[in-house]
């Protein structure tokens, strides 16, 4: 626990001196929103297999055992993000960092947890985590959404949260041999100051699972190949 609270409180601290970072979307005071997005040269069902392995790149200094060797995640609705903490004689311990609310294998994973410190506050958190099929693998797309009463100044903690999303799917990442390097158009589209992945859809299509498309559409190059949608 000691190790979690420490690094977001040093990531807040040092975050104050600094810009607000781009990817916090949307902030109010009763709440925030930030994304990050990512493309892999990894199949869909690649990218499922390792979500379902957070030992292997959520990071051992946003656990509370300090070892990443404790997580374990059950990727059916109602299954649990969990961590074990091994006792000292005493049994075995073990806190919940989110359970499962959405499972769609190698398309998408939501969870409802209030991550590190902000699980002692009165805030819901949810995590979404998208996959989208491309020419050259997969994109993948973070969005953490946090809303409710915390004692934390919102301008304060959401660089620190952002920051935190933003190394998990780096390493989500890494895991799967590194992300990509972005596309043209992405380059494009940052030079000329058009708005980029971090655009919430709207309101609108976000209540639609259809939505969930749009979400990523701007990671995938134009000439991708059409995909049928079977989803119900």
């Amino acid at each position: 626990m000691r190790t979690y609270i420490c690094q977001t409180i040093l990531a807040a601290t040092a975050l104050l001196a600094a810009p607000a970072s781009a990817k916090v979307v949307d902030e109010s005071e009763a709440g925030f929103t930030v994304a990050h997005t990512a493309q892999v040269a990894a199949t869909p069902a690649d990218v499922w297999k390792m979500l379902r392995m957070p030992q292997k790149w959520w990071s051992k200094e946003h656990s509370w055992t300090g070892d990443a060797a404790n997580f374990w995640l059950d990727s059916q609705a109602g299954g649990c993000f969990c961590e074990k903490i091994p006792g000292s004689g005493d049994g075995l311990g073990s806190v919940q960092h989110a359970r499962i609310i959405h499972a769609r294998p190698n398309e998408l994973l939501r969870l409802s947890g209030a991550l590190g410190p902000l699980q002692s506050e009165a805030v819901t958190g949810t995590l979404t985590i998208q996959i989208k099929e491309t020419p050259t693998g997969s994109a993948l797309r973070f969005d953490y959404v946090v809303g409710g009463y915390m004692r934390f100044k919102v301008a304060q903690i959401a660089p620190a949260v952002d920051t935190v999303i933003g190394e998990q799917l780096a390493g989500l990442a890494a895991a799967l041999g590194g992300a990509l390097p972005p596309t043209r158009a992405e380059k494009a589209a940052e030079e000329a100051g058009a708005p980029d992945a971090e655009t919430p859809p709207a309101k609108e299509e976000a209540a639609a699972e259809s939505g969930l498309d749009a979400a990523v559409a701007d990671l995938i190059e134009q000439d991708a190949k059409p995909k049928p949608d079977a989803r119900l």
